[in-house]
């Protein structure tokens, strides 16, 4: 497990990665501070990535948004939508973290820090949000941009320019081949106000959960949570 120390002493590393010198290190120190961690280490880091996740999300969402606006006049509002569902969601962040290598700097508790599996995408996904939150509040909005698309602009575009999948069918068809039995979808929990809402929705087969996705319909949060379950199960496909 990662010490406090070595997170301090790797910020140059951590910035020389994102090409980008913060002006206040503890926001980039606090982005990789996950709560385990905090909850074990009270002395050292009595704060964590959470609030720094809840911004990133938000200013993600943003710049994709003004991308997509400006890159695709023709495009009508919810194909847009479901692009950015796609760009935003937890897979799409962790490998946007993978390539930048960075994951060696999280800091978790003991507990978290053998988790391997279930539970570990989403961890890295909150990584990354939190980091953009971070530079949000040390450079601004087209400090985050830069940022952004100068790292992952070729993803981006790989992702606009793939044709439109049905995850759901695709899932269902495996799920039936394989286990002779549809997977079920279900509400996690729904956030905003109901004319704004986000719906985060896991899709389980018997007791496995499969894959986890949100949107602004359940429609939308159904098809990620499935795109999220073909990746998890190695069926991504080009």
């Amino acid at each position: 497990m990662n010490t406090y120390d070595h997170l301090k002493k790797g910020v140059p590393l951590i910035e020389g990665e994102m090409h980008y010198t913060f002006k206040e290190k503890s926001l980039i120190q606090l982005a990789f501070i996950h709560r385990s961690f905090t909850n074990e280490n009270r002395e050292v880091a009595p704060d964590h990535n959470e609030r720094l996740e809840f911004l990133g999300d938000a200013v993600l969402g943003l710049i994709i948004s003004d991308f997509l606006y400006t890159h695709l006049p023709d495009h009508p509002e919810g194909e847009l939508s479901y692009l950015r569902s796609r760009l935003v969601e937890a897979s799409a962040c962790m490998r946007y973290l993978q390539k930048i290598n960075l994951e060696r700097f999280l800091m978790v508790g003991r507990g978290e820090s053998m988790n391997e599996g279930k539970g570990r995408g989403t961890i890295l996904a909150d990584l990354f949000e939190a980091i953009i939150g971070a530079l949000y509040l040390d450079g601004g909005i087209e400090v985050v941009r830069t940022f952004f698309f100068d790292h992952f602009e070729e993803e981006v575009l790989a992702i606009i320019d793939r044709p439109h999948r049905n995850w759901k069918a695709e899932l269902q068809d495996y799920c039936q081949k394989n286990f002779q039995k549809p997977p079920e979808y279900s509400v996690l929990k729904e956030e905003g106000p109901d004319h704004l809402k986000t719906f985060f929705i896991q899709v389980h087969l018997d007791e496995e959960t499969l894959g986890q996705g949100k949107g602004s319909s359940k429609k939308e949060a159904e098809q990620s949570a499935a795109e999220n379950a073909i990746d998890r199960l190695g069926l991504m496909r080009t």
